[in-house]
This record gives structure tokens, C-alpha cells and sequence, in this order.
């Protein structure tokens, strides 16, 4: 049995998802223009829902792409005779799958999470900065800087990145530069952050910090 042709539709599948990742990644910045400008609860509540639509159609095409591999799998192992019914086959697998489907799988998506983070981080910084009008200015801005600052260069950031396990932000050039030395020596890395107890940061932990880079240039722009 010839398989090129489930091979391609795979191949097909797997570009849609990378469309779905882009989706995901505008209405992630369109929820933070809207928090940055006008602080519109409802069109940020638009954009998450836009999230969990993007979410299902992510798990659906996921469901439907492990349907079909776990299909090939089993006739590759199975060998029989006749061509069996392949898209019965990947249906039934199909449905069992989505059988299974919660609202906490939605949620659990690491797309959708990282928008809830952002969008945690960029209304933490648009509350500080209605804060800074009742307390001294100098005080304010001080303590705004130092959350700018790398632990590593001891310099404001440029590209902040903050690491999904434990929270902290560095500037993405220099804790990479860290990981990838210790690596070819074949230790860990412990976070820079003084007081943290992660011992083990690794590169695929660190996300874009988009919150804080809009802080760190709105407050430069001022």
C-alpha cells in the first residue's frame, strides 16, 4: 500500500496549523494594542475568545492528524490484504479522540496561555502607571527601571524574555549565550535572578516578553 498521498495531506494539514499559529500570535498583539491604548475590556474579551476558537481549531486539526498516523501505523503493522477503508478508519479514531474534549484543553493550550501572561503583565503595567500619578515620580520611575534591568548584563533590556517556569525576564542575547556554554560543557543553568532556586533554565523555556518590552520603550519614550 502506497502512502504518498496520505503523506501529502499531512504535509497540507500541518501548513494550516502554522496558520492558526499566526492567528494566534496577531490576536495576541492586537489584544495588547488595545490594552496599551484604550484599555477596552470588552475588545480585549473579544480577542480571547478569538484564542479559544483558534485553540479548538488547533486541537481539532491535532486530533485529526494523530487519527491518521495512528491509522498508517496500525495497517503498516497489521499488512492485510485487502485496502481497508482508510477514511472510516481515521473517522472512528477521529471521533474517539474528540470524545474526550474538555474546556481545561482549550485553556491548556501554550499559545493561549502565553496571551493570558501577556495580557496579565501588560495590565499590571497600565495599572502601575495610573499608580505613578499618586506617588513620587521619582520613586516611580526608579522602581519601574529596575524591573527593566537584566540580572545577567545589569543593563535595561532591549529583548526581554521571560522563563515560563520560574517568571523571570532577561535580555534573550545574553542568558542564550549562558545556556549554550554550558551546554557544551554539559551543566545545567541556574536563573540569574538572585533568590530563585531554578536550577535547570533551559532555551525552549524562554518566551518573548512582549509586556515588557512595550513598557520598557513606552517609558523611554517619555
Amino acid at each position: 500500500i502506497s502512502f504518498n498521498s496520505v503523506d501529502s495531506s499531512l504535509s497540507s494539514l500541518k501548513n494550516c496549523q502554522s496558520y492558526i499559529n499566526t492567528g494566534m500570535d496577531i490576536a495576541t498583539h492586537v489584544a495588547l494594542d488595545l490594552v496599551e491604548s484604550f484599555n477596552d475590556v470588552e475588545d480585549v474579551n473579544s480577542m480571547e475568545s478569538v484564542m479559544l476558537e483558534y485553540a479548538a481549531m488547533d486541537r481539532e486539526l491535532n486530533h485529526y492528524m494523530k487519527a491518521i498516523e495512528e491509522t498508517v501505523n496500525q495497517i503498516k503493522r497489521e499488512k492485510p490484504e485487502n485496502i481497508p477503508d482508510l477514511k472510516y478508519l481515521v473517522n472512528e479514531k477521529f471521533t474517539a479522540l474528540e470524545s474526550k474534549n474538555t474546556d481545561a484543553d482549550l485553556q491548556n493550550n501554550e499559545k493561549y496561555i502565553y496571551f493570558k501572561d501577556q495580557l496579565k503583565e501588560m495590565r499590571k503595567q497600565y495599572n502601575d502607571n495610573e499608580a505613578i500619578e499618586q506617588i513620587d515620580e521619582d520613586i516611580a520611575v526608579t522602581q519601574s527601571q529596575m524591573n527593566f534591568i537584566c540580572p545577567i548584563t545589569q543593563m535595561e533590556m532591549k529583548r526581554p524574555v521571560r522563563n515560563k517556569v520560574c517568571g523571570h525576564t532577561y535580555e534573550e542575547d545574553a542568558i542564550v549565550k549562558i545556556i549554550q556554554n554550558r551546554k557544551q560543557q554539559k551543566k545545567k543553568v541556574r536563573c540569574p535572578k538572585i533568590g530563585c532556586s531554578h536550577a535547570d533554565v533551559k532555551e525552549s523555556d524562554l518566551l518573548p516578553d512582549e509586556a515588557l518590552k512595550r513598557a520598557i520603550d513606552s517609558q523611554n519614550k517619555q
